[in-house]
């Protein structure tokens, strides 16, 4: 079997043309700032289509994250509950604004933040008021039990559904469900702008604060006048303009990850691993990300370091970096799960909550080769596999075949 002559992308951007136009109307018209009829448009289309009153469009969604933990009332020294099994970008605003965050393990269900690990990590740190929940490659959480954990204990939650832009629970578009919503439009997004981001709220009062912040937090004065700290972090006209060309192929573009999704699901129901899985009853995932779980019993030993991992090959038996190297080799890029956050360098000295309760204990066990959480489980026998909606059949038919070598 030959590598693919092009490399197969784990998640491309994918082009239609009508980009082309709405950046080519900015250049013309000379809106090439952060004023515009393409930034006005995309925010009434993702009120439209997400059911959100009001739509901030800004630079990153790292920067929609920010602003919605500043929204949220962090202060330095407070503690914020936040998903583990997440990227960087959903906890770094936290420290930003001098939070400390506290990371909550997952489920298996979804993978997604333990709506009981949440109940457990209320009890060790009660005065706690902002949770930030992740939708894990575009699978939603257990919104209704998180939100009534929150509830309970007089908690806002600001939603990162970067990742899970399309994606319904219970028919309702996820990034609309906490105080303060957070979507992306980065680069390998369903859709994406090259960059991009969205902060999203029912709050008139919050969405005004989020556009004085996001422009250096200038007044309404004649002159350069400025009383709080602002932000250049407003999305440029040119920027929406590819957003806007993207947004009406959002439901295409989904339908496209789901086939690849059940296609990876028929072609590996005989070897021992599972797909990521999803609430069948409550959601719809948007697909973003296909993965895979090895079987306990079929992983061969593997071991990673902070930036290296060695496996040992073992016959019928595998592992997410023998399934990556080998992907590689064929030119087809595949990812780890997300590495948990506590468990990253710069964030060793956070507190980490299991439904049992401290979950450091359990980290150290598994470091000696012991025992895992959740979320070090899921990355420890996971890995993404190429999802990109540009894949033909053919090609995915071949990645398929390259895993199932890797348990022979």
């Amino acid at each position: 079997m030959k590598p693919f002559e092009q490399k197969l992308w784990l998640s491309s951007p994918t082009m239609h043309g009508d980009e082309l136009r709405y950046v080519t109307e900015a250049y013309e018209s000379n809106w090439m700032s952060t004023v515009g009829k393409n930034i006005d448009e995309v925010e009434r289309i993702i009120c439209e289509k997400l059911g959100c009153r009001y739509a901030v469009a800004l630079g990153t969604g790292t920067a929609a994250l920010h602003l919605a933990v500043k929204l949220a009332g962090v202060n330095p020294g407070d503690n914020v509950f936040c998903s583990d099994l997440t990227f960087g970008a959903t906890v770094n605003p936290v420290r930003y604004e001098g939070g400390k965050a506290v990371f909550v393990d997952s489920e298996r269900d979804t993978w997604n933040m333990d709506p009981a690990a949440l109940e457990k990590a209320f009890e060790l740190y009660p005065g706690v008021k902002v949770v930030v929940l992740a939708h894990l490659y575009g699978t939603p959480g257990k919104i209704d039990e998180i939100k009534a954990v929150c509830d309970k204990h007089g908690a806002v939650i600001v939603e990162d559904a970067a990742e899970s832009l399309g994606a319904t629970y219970k028919g309702r578009q996820t990034g609309t469900f906490g105080a303060y919503n957070c979507i992306s439009f980065n680069g390998n997004k369903i859709i994406t702008g090259s960059a991009g981001g969205m902060l999203l709220t029912d709050d008139v009062e919050a969405a005004s604060k989020a556009r004085k912040w996001s422009t250096q937090a200038r007044e309404a004065a004649p002159w350069y006048q400025h009383e709080e700290l602002g932000y250049n972090y407003r999305i440029s006209n040119v920027i929406a303009g590819v957003v806007r060309g993207q947004l009406p192929y959002l439901e295409e573009h989904i339908a496209l990850k789901k086939a690849i999704y059940l296609r990876y699901k028929e072609g590996f129901k005989d070897l021992p691993v599972t797909m990521n899985p999803y609430d069948g009853q409550n959601s719809e995932p948007n697909f973003w990300l296909s993965c895979l779980l090895i079987d306990e019993g079929a992983m061969c030993r593997q071991v990673r370091g902070e930036s290296d991992a060695l496996y040992v090959s073992e016959p019928g038996k595998s592992c997410p970096t023998e399934i990556l190297e080998t992907l590689a080799k064929f030119n087809a890029e595949g990812r780890p799960i997300w590495k948990p956050m506590h468990m990253q360098p710069i964030y060793r000295n956070n507190a980490f909550i299991t439904r049992e309760g401290n979950g450091r204990a359990r980290t150290n066990a598994y470091i000696a080769g012991k025992c895992m959480d959740v979320g070090i489980d899921i990355f420890s026998r996971g890995l993404c596999l190429p999802s990109d909606n540009k894949m033909t059949p053919e090609q995915q038919n071949k990645v398929i075949e390259i895993v199932k070598r890797c348990f022979e």
